[in-house]
């Protein structure tokens, strides 16, 4: 279990793994996957074969292996992991953004937030965290197959009892009256969220707060025309991450006619060769180095947020 509405239980995962458990199998940082424990059943890996039975009573973060001697962690599901294992039934937010929106949407236990349209599920999970153990996060999506999906892995995940999901056009009917002025947040994944717009100025609290996240610049335009009638404070940005890779490397230096020189050894070993007079003359210690990934997530979207003006 992820999360508890009680607010006498402690939202962590000092308990040791149950059968029915989902877990998440930790190879490389790359490479996870989740996995419900369930007795009698193994994984296969190119790490060998891992019995279900060995991981239960083991506390999440536990080190495992298999018939061959190799090993995978046991990581305990929570929303960042989560982001990175779920399908991919829609184009899904990532830990940046993400991060970015529960911070600038003021999103607190207790808050109650609404969220359109549901899509994988990988914002509402964090969402669902950060307003526990006793607020609720009630998210649509027009799509009745997509929402049934994203009930089992909030029920999977142990979120359930904080997310409500419900299906419903939101585009083109709004939010049902039952929230009328008492959302704390609002968030809009939509296609066309300006339509969507007004119907949330009315779900609001006062001085509430409402985002839209939108791929194109041209849909940002187009809402923020509909956001200058109700909101103020109206901002937009884009969460670009750049990834680095860290690791120990030894560095050789060669000296020649222009004095020392410094380079990376494209091999383990490399022997001390001349090369057009330049004499290799030793292999420095190990350093550690670090670069920019060759490859990291550009754009995703742009996230607009404004606050409900306050009528006196």
């Amino acid at each position: 279990m992820v999360l508890s509405a009680d607010s006498s239980e402690r939202l962590s995962f000092l308990r040791r793994i149950q059968q029915g458990d989902l877990v998440i199998v930790y190879e490389r940082h790359d490479h996870m996957k989740a996995v419900k424990v369930t007795e009698g059943c193994v994984m296969q890996n190119r790490f060998g074969v891992f019995k279900h039975s060995d991981w239960i009573g083991k506390p999440f973060g536990s080190k495992v292996f298999s018939n061959k001697n190799g090993f995978v962690y046991l990581l305990a599901p929570t929303p960042e992991l989560w982001t990175l294992v779920l399908s991919h039934r829609t184009q899904i937010l990532y830990i940046a953004d993400i991060s970015f929106v529960v911070m600038y949407l003021e999103i607190v236990p207790g808050c109650l937030v609404l969220e359109s349209g549901t899509g994988s599920g990988s914002l509402t999970t964090s969402l669902a965290r950060a307003v526990a153990p006793t607020g609720h996060v009630y998210t649509f999506d027009f799509h009745e197959q997509r929402a049934a999906s994203a009930r089992e892995d909030f029920e999977k995940t142990g979120v359930n009892s904080l997310v409500t999901v419900g299906v419903r056009d939101i585009q083109g009917e709004g939010f049902p009256n039952d929230f009328l002025g008492q959302a704390d947040a609002v968030f809009l994944d939509l296609p066309q969220p300006w339509l969507a717009i007004p119907s949330a100025g009315k779900m609001l609290k006062p001085d509430g707060i409402l985002c839209s996240f939108s791929p194109c610049i041209e849909q940002v335009q187009r809402s923020c025309e509909t956001l200058n009638l109700q909101f103020t404070d109206i901002r937009t940005f884009e969460i670009l991450l750049r990834t680095y890779e860290v690791k120990e490397t030894r560095v050789e230096f060669s000296k020649g006619d222009e004095g020392f020189s410094f380079r990376s050894p494209p091999h383990k070993k490399r022997q001390h060769s001349t090369d057009k007079g330049n004499a290799v003359e030793a292999s420095g210690p190990a350093t550690v180095m670090a670069k920019p990934c060759g490859e990291s997530r550009g754009h995703t979207g742009y996230l607009t947020f404004a606050r409900l003006k306050c009528l006196s």
